[in-house]
């Protein structure tokens, strides 16, 4: 399958901050709002946080020459904006952005494309305390951190996306409580929602002007809703959670309106908006980023509920749903006018173990394969597929999980922090290995 994609696809592998930086390092960074989340009892489940994570700032050449010896030529990262702007407001941190500076020259050195994104989930805990995502000024804040980003990036980096799934920020930060900052409203869960594409309309606007030759974007998460069974009550379910995970987003990005039917399920709950915001949002794009991991499945009664086969699932519990990912594509390529499509993010979780050196997570390279044959499928179909991100890079803090889920190719041994590549590391880097090679055959 090496050459099922041309020349121009692109193959990285993707990263966030939080999960990975650590703060325990000559760079400090401000708290975020995932720093004081991680201090509610119970909020993660094996009581850890992120002051280490996995130590990346500690071991950044080191990680570097492992996506270089991989194979990869592109890796996505976020930048911390705490760790730039401890206040969210305010003063910058050059020693800050000197790790950034220190990150995208090493990227550089080694001949690997920068694909930076502003905003993956750890606001600055100060801005949190003035009213968060749930205030219009935290809108404006957002747009300067991502002019003065820019500013200084804009020109080293191949892409910027303002946001990694606002969904996750909005229904499971602010809706069921369950991600940082833990707050249980679905009224603010959907002004919160209306405010990230906001600023991301307006980013896009600004930094249009500052790199205009830098590809600009959003990440989503999306998946195919089914139905359980085929009865009313849920296929009205499905409708309606697609209109809430998929619709909600993509509907005002790419037409710039709001799914009728959403709007009128929430009642006195829809979110106050400006006359000029939704032609904000709608500022056109040049990629989108598509996070995709499974399908959703909707029962409108808990009898309805499939049971799923435990030999079939991640650790994450979620089904494996490879021809899922070619559905998606199929029907945002039919029901939108896209742009080029980046899949930004695409991996699973397993019990991995360490044995004599070596992990052999036969399940993920399986994974890996069958995702590809259902991108490669979408693609033949008609979907302008542009790259493909491995999530990820490292196994490392996952969120509520803490450290008990692994999503990494790479092995990290919490004990010493130390990198193993797991046979799933290895089976990329034949990959491309092979792809490489078959390309300098067709020259």
């Amino acid at each position: 399958m090496c050459d099922a994609f041309d020349r121009q696809f692109v193959f990285g592998v993707a990263t966030s901050s939080f999960q990975i930086e650590g703060n325990r390092s000559s760079v400090p960074r401000g708290e975020s709002i995932w720093d004081r989340f991680c201090e509610q009892p119970g909020a993660i489940a094996d009581g850890s946080n992120g002051l280490v994570a996995v130590d990346h700032i500690n071991h950044l050449d080191a990680d570097l020459d492992l996506i270089a010896r991989l194979g990869f030529r592109a890796y996505r990262f976020s930048i911390s904006w705490p760790r730039v702007q401890p206040d969210g407001s305010g003063e910058w941190s050059e020693a800050g952005f000197q790790f950034y500076d220190r990150l995208l020259e090493g990227l550089r050195q080694r001949g690997i494309a920068a694909y930076l994104t502003l905003y993956h989930w750890d606001l600055p805990q100060a801005l949190q305390e003035q009213g968060g995502w749930n205030s219009r000024d935290t809108v404006a804040c957002f747009v300067k951190y991502a002019k003065e980003v820019a500013r200084r990036y804009g020109h080293l980096v191949k892409s910027i996306a303002t946001h990694n799934e606002p969904w996750v920020v909005a229904t499971l930060g602010h809706e069921t409580g369950v991600f940082a900052p833990g707050i249980k409203c679905r009224k603010t869960a959907y002004q919160v929602a209306h405010h990230l594409l906001l600023s991301h309309g307006l980013a896009v606007r600004a930094l249009r002007e500052i790199c205009p030759n830098t590809q600009l974007g959003i990440v989503f998460n999306l998946s195919p809703i089914h139905a359980a069974t085929d009865s009313e009550a849920d296929r009205e379910k499905a409708r309606l959670d697609d209109g809430q995970t998929v619709r909600w987003y993509l509907d005002p990005v790419l037409k710039g309106i709001y799914p009728e039917d959403v709007w009128a399920w929430l009642g006195a709950d829809v979110p106050q908006i400006e006359p000029a915001d939704l032609s904000i949002i709608s500022e056109p794009i040049d990629f989108i980023g598509v996070n995709y991991y499974t399908r959703g499945v909707a029962f409108n009664e808990q009898k309805s509920k499939p049971e799923l086969d435990p030999d079939c699932c991640t650790d994450m519990g979620w089904e494996i749903y490879p021809q899922g990912l070619t559905e998606l594509l199929l029907r945002l390529n039919r029901d939108y006018t896209l742009p080029p499509v980046v899949i930004t993010e695409n991996g699973a979780a397993f019990k991995d173990q360490l044995h004599s050196g070596v992990v052999n997570d036969q399940r993920r390279v399986n994974y890996f394969q069958s995702h590809l044959e259902a991108l490669h499928e979408a693609v033949e179909g008609g979907v302008n597929v542009i790259g493909y991100f491995v999530w990820s890079l490292l196994d490392n803090f996952e969120w509520a999980s803490g450290f008990e889920k692994r999503f990494g190719i790479v092995y990290v041994d919490y004990d010493n922090l130390n990198r193993i590549p797991k046979a799933s590391a290895h089976w990329w880097a034949e990959f491309l290995n092979n792809r490489a090679t078959s390309l300098k055959v067709k020259d």
